[in-house]
């Protein structure tokens, strides 16, 4: 990871580990069709009305910020994505998921439905878009699936497979579903196997992510 001249108007984009697995099959399966915008390195604490300079220096500080240059750890990069959200919107929009931890034993199954709260004014509402869920390890899970959004691009996506690599997993839908590895192979010497969930508001931006643990059985 290294820092960009931010002089100059760059564009820096790279492939994540699910990018170069689906462009390696050659299949037609790697399309771009959506794509989000963050802003993880800006401190807008440092905007500054009081600049003695005058209004055309109150950014300055956040201009002159360092950017990030692009890395392909999901859970790292883009927290922070940028959102439209209804004139005179007093609160953010968060998400409740009904846990703080998900603990699956192996084989077992669990089905989500997300929630947004302080959204267009209120307190509970269900996205009309659905939310999109991603597994940074889908090793871990036998069934990863979304339902009750059946526009194409969230069929295409809920329909990927992985080729058994520690690659990352992302589906859309209003409930998610998942069932946990039935493989001893994945746990080795180890009783338990640790990974997370991001879910993401495809309507309000809210964001939150949990960690998944998938426990070994006798």
């Amino acid at each position: 990871m290294g820092y960009l001249n931010n002089s100059v108007v760059t564009i820096d984009a790279i492939l994540t580990k699910k990018g170069r697995e689906l462009l390696a099959r050659g299949d037609g399966s790697f399309r771009i069709t959506q794509f989000s915008l963050a802003d993880d390195e800006i401190d807008y604490t440092l905007y500054n009305p009081n600049h003695p300079s005058g209004s055309a220096f109150y950014g300055e500080a956040i201009e002159n910020m360092p950017l990030l240059e692009a890395f392909p750890d999901e859970t790292q990069i883009m927290k922070y994505k940028l959102v439209t959200l209804p004139r005179g919107t007093s609160k953010m929009p968060v998400l409740d998921l009904g846990y703080s931890a998900i603990a699956l034993k192996q084989g077992s199954s669990l089905s989500i439905t997300p929630q947004t709260l302080n959204y267009l004014g209120n307190n509970q509402v269900f996205e009309t878009n659905g939310y999109t869920a991603t597994v940074s390890d889908v090793r871990v899970l036998n069934n990863f699936t979304g339902t009750g959004i059946n526009t194409p691009d969230a069929v295409a996506l809920n329909s990927t497979t992985t080729i058994g690599t520690s690659v990352s997993k992302t589906v859309v839908g209003t409930t998610i579903s998942l069932t946990a590895t039935t493989l001893n192979t994945l746990f080795g010497s180890n009783t338990a196997l640790y990974t997370s969930l991001t879910v993401i508001g495809r309507d309000s931006g809210a964001r939150v992510t949990i960690p998944l643990t998938i426990t070994k059985t006798q």
